[in-house]
């Protein structure tokens, strides 16, 4: 693998550190601003709705210059939107610095794809994506406790001027290591939108939000299903997640693997199992060991779809893929977004913690049913010959100068 990948996987631990490390700093933020907790809860909020509103945004404004200066720039803001959360006076201004950090990631992710993916050979590009989601992954094994530990310590402004830190880490190493790549001719914003009238686009979006949607179904509200219903400590709720974390990493690098030699097989295996273990950990959920294990499964299993799912979308979007894989970033939020909802509507309809799981089982089924019914139709339009409409035409690298 290109060193280069070792850079943008730097800038993705970064993002990953700070989207989750807010999760644990809560109270400290709520105390020193005087605001409730629920309150305080609006820097998660705020993240999420900058990373849908970001990866369309910050990707069209990005089609007139070349890849890598663009993943310098969206550095650059990551940086920024930290530094102002470390120094903020208020709590207005430090969500406004989360919301300014957070418009960062879908495009850094979704250009940073589609980078990965043309720094290898066409068969070895899924791995190439897993290996960049290796830093997000890593991120909540290492990033998210370490800076928990840090914030409860040290103080939160200091977690994020250390995340800040390592936004400048990951900008060095964009600059010094990922190639300048020209950016495609023949490609504007209409072929980029045009994108999104392929019915196999919209499907793999559909999955990426159904699919990893169950998975936060159930890790949302992990630590009070875990404490009222496992029987565990408040205080092992932080290893809970780093169980979870390693998961994530054993899935990623596997579903980046397996992606690149059966895509489509490794989404009916990957989707259909986690729609069965989310079942199972209504069950499980009642035994500490079990529900340790169940977890890892289920970051094992909801990561190992990723690869898949965003190599899916550029192989579908080949003709112009940046801003489809940056909307497919943005999709993952909204999966957040929406299972998390679903989850606390049935606990406060007084189902319980463990319901939320059910939730999560029924949208990986979705997911597993709309792969079967992508690739029904790939099938069918193979057979009849059928060019997909919608799609771009194909991107004409411009000569590079030596």
């Amino acid at each position: 693998m290109p060193l280069a990948l070792l850079a943008l996987a730097i800038g993705a631990f970064g993002i990953g550190t700070t989207e989750f490390v807010i999760m644990g700093l809560l109270p400290e933020v709520a105390g020193d601003f005087g605001v409730s907790i629920p309150t305080a809860g609006l820097l998660v909020t705020g993240y999420a709705l900058g990373v849908m509103l970001g990866a369309p945004l910050m990707t069209v404004l990005g089609t007139k210059i070349s890849r890598k200066r663009m993943l310098m720039l969206l550095m650059g803001l990551f940086v920024a939107g930290n530094l102002l959360s470390a120094l903020a006076p208020s709590f207005s201004v430090m969500l406004i610095g989360r919301v300014v950090a957070s418009l960062a990631h879908g495009a850094f992710f979704g250009i940073g794809s589609v980078v990965a993916a043309g720094l290898v050979a066409p068969g070895k590009r899924a791995g190439a994506i897993a290996m960049m989601f290796t830093g997000l992954t890593v991120a909540n094994v290492v990033g998210v406790p370490l800076g928990t530990l840090i914030g409860q310590s040290a103080g939160w402004r200091v977690t994020f001027a250390a995340v800040a830190a390592l936004g400048v880490v990951g900008l060095v190493g964009i600059a010094r290591l990922v190639p300048d790549l020209p950016r495609p001719q023949g490609v504007r914003l209409r072929h980029e939108l045009a994108a999104f009238k392929n019915a196999q686009v919209l499907l793999a979006m559909a999955m990426t939000v159904l699919g990893f949607g169950g998975v936060f179904a159930a890790i949302t509200y992990i630590a009070p299903m875990m404490t009222h219903v496992a029987g565990f400590s408040d205080s092992s709720v932080t290893w809970l997640l780093v169980l979870f974390g390693l998961g994530m990493v054993g899935g990623n690098l596997a579903g980046g693997r397996f992606a690149d030699r059966a895509l489509m097989p490794l989404l009916y295996v990957s989707l259909g199992a986690l729609a069965l273990v989310l079942a199972l950990f209504t069950v499980t959920a009642h035994n500490k060991i079990a529900a340790a294990v169940t977890i890892v499964l289920i970051g094992a299993l909801g990561f190992a779809t990723v690869p898949p799912l965003q190599k899916r979308v550029l192989d579908q979007a080949h003709g112009a893929p940046t801003l489809a894989s940056a909307v497919n970033i943005g999709a993952f939020n909204l999966g957040n977004a929406l299972s998390a909802w679903i989850g606390g509507l049935v606990i406060a309809a007084g189902f319980g913690y463990t319901a939320p799981n059910w939730v999560g089982a029924a949208l990986a089924a979705g997911a597993l049913v709309l792969a079967v019914v992508s690739a029904a139709l790939e099938r069918r339009d193979s057979a009849s010959g059928t060019v997909v409409t919608g799609s771009a035409p194909a991107e004409r690298p411009a000569p590079v100068h030596h």
